[in-house]
């Protein structure tokens, strides 16, 4: 069906989970560099990046819209850096550029934008404003659909981002027009910037609340790669219906003093810290992009 496409890089779980802990280790790095920037949410979805681009997605780094691709809709654009990283591992930039998070001028800026705005290749829309990424991935849907066209459709959704009214709208449209060629991506962490999603507002019973809205509704461990995969498997089957994947995780995950703490929302590591996370992550056969120590 995509006879010029690329996928998968890795079938091995273990390979994939290397690959994740890699990507985690390059988020430390690259926010010791900026000095400013989202720490936990970026190392709490590792896992689902790096299950879509290294083994589910449909791409060609080196043509990142070809008509055929997979599209993918990050919502939630602060937690840019876990995207960046993948992207670049991925081989849609050098992974030298990692250096350059938030820095002015540079294509990694606090929020994804697009190669034609002076952004990334791989990206498809600026995004940052909360609760509009799903309203643009329900038009893609349908736009493909009209087309006849196979590509599938991922929107990755934050679980506080679910507070915003026009998710919603999203959600009703997408169910009117059977859109079963759309994969919601809630990233299930309980914790947003300022407290824990349910003393924020409370979204339980959210299953249920995808499944009223008329989505096929899948529960997963967002950190059980093999689970991921197959749950991404098995959305690719449902009819007549979009998809939800709620994918419960631990915001920080890998670093032990960030992980499921909502404190660590929207800041990066000092250097101390730095060096203990890098340390609980422990180098991989990948190799990091930058000996930040030895180079600041």
């Amino acid at each position: 069906m995509f006879p010029n496409l690329k996928n998968p890089v890795f079938t091995d779980v273990d390979d994939l989970n290397e690959m994740a802990r890699q990507i985690r280790r390059d988020i430390i790095n690259m926010l010791l560099l900026s000095k400013s920037g989202h720490s936990g949410g970026p190392l709490g979805l590792a896992d689902i990046f790096t299950a879509l681009y290294f083994n589910k997605l449909n791409l060609l780094p080196e043509d990142p819209y070809n008509a055929e691709r997979d599209f993918v809709f990050l919502s939630i654009g602060h937690v840019a850096p876990v995207w960046y990283a993948t992207l670049s591992r991925r081989g849609y930039f050098p992974l030298d550029e990692l250096k350059t998070l938030r820095k002015v001028n540079g294509r990694l800026q606090g929020h994804p934008a697009p190669l034609k705005t002076h952004g990334l290749p791989g990206v498809e829309i600026a995004s940052g404003a909360l609760g509009q990424g799903l309203s643009i991935a329900v038009g893609t849907a349908l736009g493909l659909r009209l087309s006849k066209k196979p590509n599938h459709v991922y929107c990755i959704c934050g679980d506080g981002e679910l507070a915003e009214g026009q998710i919603w709208e999203a959600a009703m449209t997408a169910h009117h027009h059977k859109t079963d060629n759309l994969t919601v991506i809630v990233d299930r962490n309980h914790c947003q910037i300022d407290n824990r999603t349910e003393n924020v507002q409370v979204l339980e019973p959210l299953a249920d609340k995808w499944k009223a809205f008329g989505f096929e509704v899948f529960e997963i461990d967002g950190h059980n790669m093999k689970e991921v995969l197959d749950t991404i498997d098995a959305v690719k089957k449902v009819k007549g219906k979009p998809s939800c994947i709620i994918a419960y995780t631990k915001m920080g995950r890998g670093v032990s003093f960030m992980e499921d703490n909502y404190k660590w929302h929207g800041v990066p590591p000092n250097d101390e810290q730095g060096k203990i996370a890098l340390g609980e992550l422990a180098a991989t056969k990948y190799g990091d992009f930058v000996d930040y120590y030895n180079e600041k």
